[in-house]
């Protein structure tokens, strides 16, 4: 979908500036405005149970979460919140509470009485999704909008009577059936649904609310925190709200702080983002560390461009709205094809490639596929106007990345470069432009190797890799493939959609996460989506090919697509039923006898 050019959602691509944001308070803390960026988490104890989620609470209050979320799905559950409320301030702690609402107008009346914010997701607060394809008439339209400010208008008053926070917050995947008729599901469906509840909650003079857009891909993320501000600018400078980040469905371990560092990081580094969650199916704790790290690296201070008056005419040469590749041209270096259409390489060092050679051969989809100094490929700092101009005048294509020690994020220097070379010269980009000496912490350098990287082939530039900031050999190959398959770049594994676990949770997501990988991590390109609840179900899965869905305790309901074709099926046999599923659709293949690895 293309954009008019006068949408905006950053006022700078090539220098950090934080987005302006009125200030929104969350009990005593403030969101937004000059402050920092809060780090928020999700309890996954059952909320009947409130000794469960006291301990959890305080335990994430200690690891230095912010503010904790829980989830209310009914009037009864919602009610508990009085008694977890009343202990965790009874221990002494402040960390304000949020109760996470779908579905359940009622619950989330009970739920203000006793917590700092609601969440709400205009998807399933007033409607009840039925997949139905109609039209609807303008009038139709408009009486839906009615029914809908009669059912949120009163959460509306409780919650300025109150003094209680919002979050409108719209997940890809569960859009109601009214704006998926009209908009589909897009990013631009995503922000009207959310504009809609903002304006009833504007026309009842109430402010104290934060947006957020969620998705499980995170070129869908990125496009649509991006249409967001862009629309909260034409909307005027009023509309200037706070906005809440997160990547749904992440996953665990490595796979998920990848795609969380491409979604989340990427958006930081343009300024936007003022609150943020790392979504992991790990133990909550585990997601402070990471968001922590995202935040602390998201405003990398950099030199000046230089003086305008000897700089190129920095102009954006892609639309930042929609996803299209850069129109390089191919070109075969040490055999391999790049640019163009082919697939995004991935590059080591001379160096690298010594240390690896004696098992290069049984590396399969891992290996390194072209070594750096042997190339060709030409450093060019984008600021030089005449080496700019020399290049563009050259015949033929040539492979082009920027040089070390310039001074910018990589982002910017990236940005900058695509933005004045020739789109048919194709481009390498590396992860920092200050390789370090010695040993690096991994997790220091996956998160920055993923949000530079991640973030600028979201925007459709590069046409091959090249990881430095993780100095093993193996892990940064590694880590430049997982950056590759997180991005939807280049998929050579399946991929996993897990949400992280919460109150509604039917089963052991973790271990069920784990077992599933166990059993169908050699199906390459295949999507499987692993969600607690119905809630995380038929919707969010969003683009998954298979779907394994808590329907009720210990009842898995299988889906294809986002339609449930099998139902209640014990938990002990529910893999085993889901691998007859991928059998019957034709995307089986039995595993390997032994995987390579990548130690």
């Amino acid at each position: 979908m293309s954009h008019s050019p006068t949408l905006t959602y950053c006022p700078d691509l090539l220098s950090y500036s934080r987005r302006k944001t009125r200030e929104v308070m969350v009990g005593d803390v403030a969101i937004g405005g000059e402050n920092p960026i809060r780090v928020q988490s999700m309890i996954t104890s059952d909320t009947r149970d409130t000794p469960a989620c006291v301990a959890e609470i305080l335990a994430l209050a200690e690891a230095g979460c912010e503010i904790v979320r829980v989830t209310a799905q009914t009037k009864v559950y919602a009610a508990n919140l009085e008694n977890i409320s009343r202990e965790v301030r009874a221990a002494g702690c402040t960390v304000p509470l949020v109760a996470d609402i779908h579905f359940k107008p009622d619950a989330a009346m009970e739920a203000a009485k006793w917590v700092e914010k609601i969440r709400v997701n205009p998807g399933n607060y007033a409607d009840k999704k039925k997949f139905e394809i109609r039209e609807y008439s303008d009038d139709q339209y408009e009486t839906e909008l009615e029914r809908i400010r009669e059912q949120f208008t009163p959460l509306v008053h409780l919650c300025k009577e109150l003094n209680r926070a919002m979050r409108i917050g719209t997940n890809h995947g569960s859009l109601s059936d009214r704006i998926m008729n009209r908009y589909g599901d897009t990013p631009l469906g995503m922000c009207e649904s959310a504009l809609e509840f903002a304006r009833i909650a504007r026309e009842n003079n109430y402010h104290n609310f934060v947006f957020s857009m969620k998705a499980s891909n995170p070129k869908v993320m990125i496009e649509a925190y991006r249409l967001l501000v862009a629309r909260l600018e034409q909307e005027g400078p009023d509309w200037n709200y706070p906005i809440h980040l997160g990547v749904t469905e992440a996953g665990d371990g490595e796979d998920g702080r990848i795609k969380s560092a491409i979604g989340i990081g990427s958006l930081l580094a343009d300024g936007i983002g003022d609150t943020i969650r790392v979504s992991l199916t790990e133990d909550a704790i585990h997601e402070i560390p990471v968001a922590q790290e995202l935040v602390r690296s998201c405003c990398v201070p950099q030199q000046a461009i230089g003086e305008a008056s000897h700089l190129p005419t920095f102009t954006p040469s892609y639309d930042p709205f929609s996803y299209e590749r850069r129109k390089s041209s191919p070109l075969t270096i040490q055999s391999h094809e790049l640019g163009a259409d082919k697939p995004v390489r991935v590059f080591t060092t001379q160096e690298r490639w010594n240390a690896l050679a004696h098992k290069i051969a049984n590396m399969g989809d891992f290996k390194p596929e072209i070594i750096a100094e042997k190339s060709g490929v030409l450093e060019i700092d984008p600021r030089d106007k005449e080496a700019i101009s020399s290049l563009n005048s050259e015949t033929e294509p040539r492979l082009i990345t920027v040089p070390d020690k310039m001074g910018l994020t990589p982002i910017h220097a990236f940005r900058m470069l695509a933005f004045v070379a020739d789109p048919r010269h194709p481009i390498l980009l590396k992860d920092t432009l200050d390789p370090p000496s010695g040993e690096t912490d991994f997790l220091q350098a996956l998160l920055p190797a993923a949000q530079n990287i991640g973030s600028l082939l979201c925007d459709g530039i590069g046409d091959a890799i090249l990881v430095r900031g993780e100095t093993a050999p193996g892990q940064s190959l590694r880590l430049a493939y997982n950056i590759l398959q997180a991005a939807g770049t280049r998929i050579f594994k399946t991929d996993y959609v897990a949400c992280p676990s919460c109150g509604r949770t039917l089963f052991n997501l973790q271990a069920t996460t784990q077992k599933i990988r166990a059993a169908t991590g050699h199906l390459k390109g295949v999507r499987i989506a692993v969600m607690g609840c119905i809630v995380n179900g038929p919707g969010e899965m969003a683009d998954a090919d298979f779907g394994y869905v808590g329907g009720a305790p210990a009842k898995i309901n299988l889906y294809v697509g986002k339609k449930a074709v099998k139902f209640n099926i014990p938990e002990s046999e529910a893999v085993e039923r889901l691998i007859d599923l991928i059998k019957e659709h034709d995307k089986w293949i039995d595993a390997p006898s032994s995987s390579p690895s990548l130690a």
